[in-house]
């Protein structure tokens, strides 16, 4: 199991760093989401899971994903 992180050492970052870090993870889990929405997709379609009208939805919601990723204000972390 990965060590907890330190609240501390978060704290001690200067704010612009943790908007940047922030941005990025939120950058990282919205690419997971929509590839995982893909991927879901892309099997549905494959035949290897139940196709229950899916393929699509996950698809829509890949691109909402994508193109409504939060975007914090400047200062706002």
């Amino acid at each position: 199991m990965a060590p907890k992180p330190s609240s501390h050492l978060w704290d001690s970052l200067a704010d612009h760093t943790q908007l940047t870090l922030a941005r990025q993870a939120l950058d990282r889990a919205a690419a997971a989401i929509a590839a995982q929405a893909e991927c879901l997709a892309s099997e549905m379609e494959d035949g290897t899971l139940a196709d229950r009208g899916g393929p699509e939805a996950l698809r829509l919601l890949a691109a909402v994903v994508r193109a409504t990723r939060p975007r914090p204000a400047a200062g706002h972390a």
